[in-house]
């Protein structure tokens, strides 16, 4: 097959991929101040989409940490062909897809990273894979950010409670209700770093195969029409798309009082914006959680629900090694030539479009579309909740 064909394949499914993150994870920055009526949905996943387009202009350092560090540059370029690249963003989409329809626990990052590493394996040997720019970049990250914006927004949280501490009667209309103005600022904040960090994983990517093609210069950033066409695809993905999460928000969120989303989303998007500017590329739904998760312990006499929260954890773990395989089959048929880049396309297209059918079927609920920052929030018992068990145990 021709590489021009292939190269203008893989922007198309890059896009694509883009699009899907939009509407998989960046709702969820806007999910609190439309559970405390802050904001009306339309109004919210609106602001949303615009926050992220201009995010994507804002930095380049998460682009260039995939295009120029995660897989291996010799002399001719990165050791990957574009149809690695085609392979590895097809095991990315379909594991997207597949965990978003069933409500799993993932990360649309992790999810792109692991489909890029399985192809890269395959098509190229373990040898191709920057593991110290893994390690450093992409799964410490992972490890710590959620850890550090779960702390801060805990004290945050604290704080928030002890500055205006009340009587329980007053609480709903008093000061802490106000809260939820500020959440407008603060999710809006977050749907702003959601762009800069989200948005340019796709970039990378672009990115990645145009110096494999020979098209770009190795150690190049991304070019400006690469970033305006990432900016708009997130930004489309995030309006479209974001209603069957927003749908769902009273399963989790709506649990969370507007002091502990603005703790939240401020420790969320603080989170974000630093790793950004350091090219650490992270997962924004695993930050967001660790702050709902922070939030919620802040308040006084909640507790931890350990099995829901192993649930998400195994879920977030298997991410990175099950979308590697897909994406590693993927390359293993890509491997066949033309006809096995015929047949990963036809087969995706068919798992895309057969998914799509199935979510218009289903009914949207908290049984098959909670959203992961969702399920971070119910890990959290409140204080009612508490007292009702200690309760029950006397």
């Amino acid at each position: 097959m021709d590489l021009t064909v292939v190269v203008v394949l893989v922007i198309v499914l890059a896009l694509f991929f883009d699009f899907t993150n939009g509407f998989h994870d960046t709702a969820n920055a806007m999910a609190t101040p439309i559970a405390t009526g802050a904001l009306k949905p339309k109004v919210a996943v609106a602001l949303a989409a615009v926050l992220n387009l201009v995010g994507a202009f804002l930095s380049t350092e998460v682009a260039r940490t995939i295009s120029g560090g995660l897989i291996k540059e010799g002399d001719g370029g990165v050791q990957i062909m574009p149809e690695m690249i085609f392979a590895g963003l097809i095991g990315a989409i379909v594991w997207n897809l597949v965990t978003w329809l069933f409500g799993l626990p993932s990360s649309s990052s992790h999810a792109l990273f692991g489909g890029l590493i399985g192809a890269a394996v395959v098509g190229a040997g373990f040898g191709v894979v920057d593991y110290s720019v893994l390690v450093s970049k992409v799964i410490l990250p992972a490890l710590v950010a959620p850890v550090v914006a779960g702390l801060v927004a805990f004290v945050a949280t604290r704080l928030a409670y002890a500055i205006t501490r009340m009587p329980a009667s007053a609480s709903k209309g008093g000061v802490r209700g106000r809260f939820r103005y500020g959440q407008i600022f603060s999710s809006s904040l977050v749907a702003l770093a959601h762009g800069t960090n989200d948005a340019q994983k796709t970039m990378g990517v672009i990115t990645l195969t145009l110096i494999a093609a020979g098209l770009q210069e190795t150690g190049s950033g991304p070019e400006f029409w690469v970033i305006l066409s990432c900016a708009v695809a997130i930004a489309l993905g995030t309006y479209m798309g974001g209603w069957r999460i927003i749908r769902t928000l009273g399963a989790g969120l709506t649990e969370v009082k507007p002091a502990q989303g603005f703790a939240a989303e401020t420790s969320t998007a603080a989170t974000i914006l630093a790793s950004s500017h350091l090219g650490f590329a992270l997962s924004t739904t695993q930050v967001a959680s660790g702050s709902v998760i922070g939030s919620g312990l802040g308040r006084k006499g909640s507790s931890v629900r350990w099995r829901t929260a192993g649930r998400i954890g195994i879920g977030w773990m298997l991410t990175l090694p099950a979308s590697a395989l897909v994406g590693g089959l993927a390359a293993f048929v890509a491997g066949l030539g033309p006809a096995g880049l015929l047949i990963d396309l036809v087969v995706g297209l068919v798992i895309i479009i057969g998914i799509f059918v199935i979510s218009r079927r289903n009914r949207v609920d908290s049984a098959n579309a909670i959203s992961e920052v969702d399920q971070a929030g119910v890990v959290v018992r409140g204080p009612k909740a508490t007292k009702r068990k200690r309760k029950a145990r006397r």
